[in-house]
């Protein structure tokens, strides 16, 4: 384990580590018998490119980058997976009897005598580093492969693919059935937490599994190993043993949450499994505890945005109505909201379906519909409990609406949902349930439209320089600026969003406030093209010309804006 001095002056060259550094890197080396160049990546001084870099250059060897990189078919079909797991190599190609192969770590020469032998090739090996490896293996081979391979080679050629039944107790019996499966369920999730997935989705088909990861609202593929399916039903029990649901029923929809935690950040997983004609299909819904936007201002509203929702939080009475898509971030602006509410001089209670975030100081209430305690229900016993601050998890049907605007009427500030397009469509929805214009204008103070657009990468973003002339036009007239003075960005692509350019989430704010000439209008059943007309008179902006504000400001893309905001823009 001891480097050569021609080692250290080439990590301190490429990898810019001080004496200092390099110091506290040599006794962590020492103290766990790993080599110098790991121990400066693990303790963050260098980055794995960096240090892995040096070492081959230190070694002869050359190093490669696999970020692009995809093996042919004919190359990985000779090398077994076994072999790629035990030796951590990726295979790159065979010429002439020669295996070119990249290394996790700098291979010994006894290594390279014993793939020699096994494969019956000659070796050249180049060096990679770690996390290459891990990117590599996923992708070729599918997460948690070494999980399923160990599986494939406990069971042996004679086992069927029946489920394997667990003991939930966990005797000894069970454990060491459950313990590969339970290694692969942790690996599933620990992936979706490391990409920042929102929900996971696990489905079966008649030989496959498919996985697929909710990332910055988009669904991606994920490769799974081959041999999953004949451990599916393990899975599926795993994971209900795991939310302390029945494993033995497999007719019915099950519903239940999982807490977990990841070094200091604590986690909830939704559980949600619906019985399908292929088994049973998974969803989860990942729930940061720690990651619940409670300051207004880290929620991407523009100043004065924040400035009128800060007010809003302070009113003594009164509706405010959030719309919205599912995944539009409705429920985050709402706590949001709730926190900013939270003085410790008001009462505050909640009426949700389901609790998704626990809150200090708060009295949250699961709503549950097969005991008749639905949001109309809760809502009643919620007025008897003496609340200042009421969150309705969502109006759905005319009595809990006019509960609602009742409960504004007499005192208290209530928030809840409604699924709509856009702001100015919550009143007529409202409408639409029966409630009377007189009622509305009485009770409800504003209506806010959201979305969450994907955030333009903040390593790989580029100005945009070719902004097509409409566009160039729409914007200038939405922000009241000359075309000339026009600006966007995009994404490049990088490792760090994975290509795609948009890494993170932005949200996009449309708010209609209730204004008297708005309650007149209500009362002589103003058409909604005049209602639109009335609004923008008095300030309001849809959500397109409020995205076209974040593309100016590099935010988000011209082209991510127009995908958010199409419908909205047919239907002006």
């Amino acid at each position: 384990m001891n480097p050569s001095d021609h080692e250290v002056a080439t990590l301190r060259r490429h990898a810019s580590v001080d004496e200092r550094q390099l110091e506290l890197a040599r006794r962590r080396s020492e103290l766990q018998r790993i080599p110098l160049h790991r121990s400066i990546v693990d303790l963050g001084f260098a980055s794995e490119q960096a240090a892995y870099r040096a070492v081959a250059e230190t070694l002869g060897l050359e190093f490669i980058t696999l970020d692009d990189f995809t093996a042919p078919r004919d190359v990985t079909a000779q090398i077994p997976m076994r072999i790629v797991l035990s030796h951590r190599l990726a295979p790159i190609s065979i010429e002439e009897g020669q295996l070119t192969a990249a290394f996790a770590e700098p291979p010994s020469i006894g290594d390279l005598g014993k793939l020699r032998l096994l494969l019956g090739l000659r070796i050249r090996p180049l060096l990679c580093g770690p996390r290459a490896i891990h990117d590599y293996i996923k992708r070729h081979h599918g997460l948690g492969a070494g999980t399923i391979q160990r599986l494939r080679e406990q069971e042996g050629p004679g086992r069927s693919s029946g489920e394997i039944v667990f003991d939930v107790q966990g005797t000894d019996a069970a454990e060491s059935a459950d313990a590969t499966i339970t290694h692969f369920v942790d690996q599933l999730i620990s992936e979706a937490l490391r990409l920042e997935a929102t929900d996971i989705h696990i489905e079966p088909f008649g030989d496959t599994v498919k996985l697929r990861y909710r990332i910055d609202g988009l669904l991606t593929d994920v490769p799974l190993p081959e041999g999953l399916r004949a451990h599916y039903a393990a899975l599926v029990s795993r994971l209900k043993v795991m939310a302390e649901l029945n494993i033995t029923e497999r007719r019915v929809p099950h519903d239940g949450r999982i807490a977990m935690k990841r070094g200091d950040e604590q986690y909830d997983l939704r559980v949600s499994i619906i019985p399908t004609g292929h088994g049973e299909s998974i969803c989860l819904r990942v729930l940061g505890r720690d990651r619940l936007l409670n300051d207004l201002a880290l929620l991407g509203m523009e100043p004065e945005q924040q400035a009128l929702l800060e007010e809003l939080a302070r009113l003594p009475q009164g509706l405010a109505l959030l719309t919205g898509p599912t995944g539009s971030g409705k429920t985050t602006t709402l706590y949001a909201l709730l926190s900013h509410a939270r003085d410790g001089q008001r009462k505050i209670v909640t009426i949700e379906d389901p609790v998704e975030y626990k809150l200090d100081g708060v009295s949250q209430i699961q709503t549950r519909e097969d005991l008749g305690l639905d949001f109309g229900a809760g809502l009643r016993s919620v007025l008897r409990h003496d609340p200042d601050v009421i969150l309705i998890g969502e109006i759905r049907d005319k009595e809990t609406a006019d509960v609602a605007m009742r409960s504004a009427q007499t005192g208290h500030l209530v928030f809840s949902t409604l699924h709509t397009n856009d702001s100015l469509s919550a009143l007529t929805r409202l409408i639409d349930m029966g409630v009377e214009p007189w009622v509305i204008g009485a009770s409800l103070v504003c209506s806010i439209a959201q979305r969450l657009a994907r955030r333009v990468c903040r390593r790989c973003a580029t100005p945009d320089e070719t902004i097509p002339d409409d566009v160039r036009a729409e914007m200038a007239a939405a922000l009241g600026i000359a075309p000339g003075e026009v600006r966007a960005s995009h994404g490049a692509g990088c490792p760090e969003c994975r290509g795609t350019g948009e890494r993170g989430r932005v949200a996009i704010y449309e708010i209609f406030l209730i204004t008297d000439e708005v309650v007149d209008s209500l009362s002589s059943n103003m058409k909604t093209v005049a209602l639109r007309d009335l609004a923008r008179r008095q300030g309001w902006k849809s959500l397109r010309e409020q995205g076209w504000r974040k593309v100016q400001l590099g935010l988000v893309s011209i082209a991510e804006n127009q995908r958010l905001t199409r419908r909205l823009q047919l239907k002006a």
